[in-house]
């Protein structure tokens, strides 16, 4: 229109970024000895699990039930409910390998969005929409593992799948990250938080399985997968081994300028507290290996330079602690999505290595 001013917009994405620059990492790692980094744990470990509310879920009886089984070409798929807390259940598929015998060590393959929740981890093809999603995202990750001689855990975390809530119910990749959170902040919790602890209980329904190796737990997702392997493992000491696929970058850059991505992944208090290579360096000295797509648009603007600032926190932490072959980041060609290619060897190493 002729004319007409041009709008000047006022925004506060600026101070909220000097902001961060400002009150940022109080707990980052700053270790130079082994017994320094444990002090260092502790501190941070307090201080997450009270920020996410982790502390605040309550453990009820599994009351683990086996609700269908199938046999397919190249595992067994069983549906499995358990209770996480009073009155909340946890649908998931369980991948059984059909070659090898076990007891089998046991990976827990957690989905990200746009998923349908487990169905895309555990390989449903036979579903239009997931085999879509598959496609794109590579995304039969539980699938790839059972083939490895694994035995895949692929849950539906709270909100997706089977567990969407009533705004979401409409649509099989939609998710409920956004209303968990408006009802979990005034409660003291989160849908991190959430996420995090409800992997805590799929570790205890492995450990009562008698055909997975007692102890020989892995976790390894994509995306918010990624997210749920980072902050379980960090957490979760029973948790021995982990891939994060397609989600390790610096908070500023991929959170705080990226600020539409979802709700999931914002934790109050957070950036005053860490980055996610300060969490991430919480897994050390268990075997950690991240995949980046080098296009991956979570990456944040400055694309690898930010993944690589927290790559850095990562391996000063596993390097304090002797264990520098533990730590791996494969950077690929392409996007985002699940590469792989080295994701189930890893898994195979860490968790046979010893095992009787």
């Amino acid at each position: 229109m002729a004319g007409a001013r041009e709008v000047a917009w006022h925004r506060a994405e600026g101070r909220l970024l000097r902001r961060f620059d400002e009150v940022g990492r109080a707990l980052a790692f700053r270790a130079r000895t082994a017994s320094e980094a444990a002090v260092w744990r502790r501190r941070l470990t307090r201080r997450l699990r009270d920020l996410t509310g982790y502390d605040t879920f309550r453990a009820a009886p599994l009351r683990a039930k086996i609700t269908g089984e199938e046999r397919l070409e190249d595992c067994v798929r069983q549906r499995v409910e358990i209770q996480t807390e009073p009155g909340v259940i946890m649908p998931l598929y369980v991948l059984i390998p059909i070659e090898g015998r076990g007891p089998f060590p046991a990976v827990i393959a957690p989905h990200g969005h746009g998923s349908g929740g487990k169905l895309s981890t555990a390989g449903r093809r036979d579903i239009p929409e997931i085999a879509g999603a598959i496609e794109k995202y590579n995304y039969d990750y539980g699938r790839q593992f059972a083939r490895a001689g694994l035995v895949a855990f692929c849950p539906d975390a709270r909100g997706f799948g089977e567990r969407r809530e009533r705004l979401s119910e409409d649509g099989l990749l939609k998710s409920s990250c956004q209303w968990l959170n408006n009802m979990g902040f005034p409660l003291g919790q989160t849908v991190t938080g959430m996420w995090a602890w409800e992997l805590g209980r799929v570790v205890d329904y492995i450990a009562t399985r008698r055909d997975c190796l007692p102890g020989r737990v892995g976790c390894g997702g994509l995306s918010g997968g990624g997210l749920q392997t980072l902050w379980a493992t960090a957490l979760d000491s029973r948790i021995r081994c982990a891939v994060v696929s397609g989600y390790l970058y610096g908070y500023k850059e991929s959170l705080v300028v990226l600020h539409g991505n979802c709700s999931c992944n914002y934790v109050p208090h957070l950036y005053e507290t860490a980055d996610m290579g300060d969490v991430a360096a919480l897994i050390a000295p268990r075997p950690l290996l991240v995949e980046t797509g080098d296009r991956d648009p979570l990456n944040g603007p400055s694309g690898l330079r930010n993944v690589r600032s927290q790559t850095r926190i990562i391996r000063r932490a596993y390097a304090v602690l002797g264990a520098s072959d533990r730590f791996r980041h494969v950077v690929f060609e392409g996007g985002h999505r699940w590469r792989g290619v080295e994701a189930a060897p890893w898994m195979r190493r860490w968790l046979t290595e010893g095992a009787a």
